[in-house]
């Protein structure tokens, strides 16, 4: 299964040149590091990154990521996958810019434009 993560493209390069990825400050201050499924994503994109340039979306194989994944209710009771631990490079399968469309919303992958 891919999960994703949203994340400004500074932080996301610092983490690549670490070698690890330890959260953006809101998932230090929560104690996990924040994802959303493909589902997910664009609502979260949505709610939490309205407006903001310069992001990229992060995709994650869950299942390299053993037991520190849990997935735990949230918006809605939906369930989100939440890791416990820093993330290794090793999991990434890809990044891509996550631009802005006109209309204000961001431009997914699968998101014809």
């Amino acid at each position: 299964m891919i999960i994703y993560k949203i994340a400004p493209a500074a932080l996301w390069r610092q983490a690549e040149a670490a070698g690890v990825f330890t959260g953006a400050p809101v998932d230090r201050a929560d104690g996990f590091i924040h994802f959303s499924t493909r589902e997910q994503a664009e609502e979260t994109a949505a709610k939490h990154f309205a407006g903001q340039t310069d992001l990229l979306l992060i995709a994650i194989d869950a299942d390299a990521l053993g037991e520190a994944l849990k997935w735990e209710p949230s918006r809605g009771g939906a369930l989100f996958p939440h890791l416990y631990g820093s993330l290794p490079m090793s999991a990434v399968l890809w990044s891509r810019p996550l631009p802005i469309r006109p209309d204000g919303r961001h431009l997914f992958a699968w998101t014809a434009p």
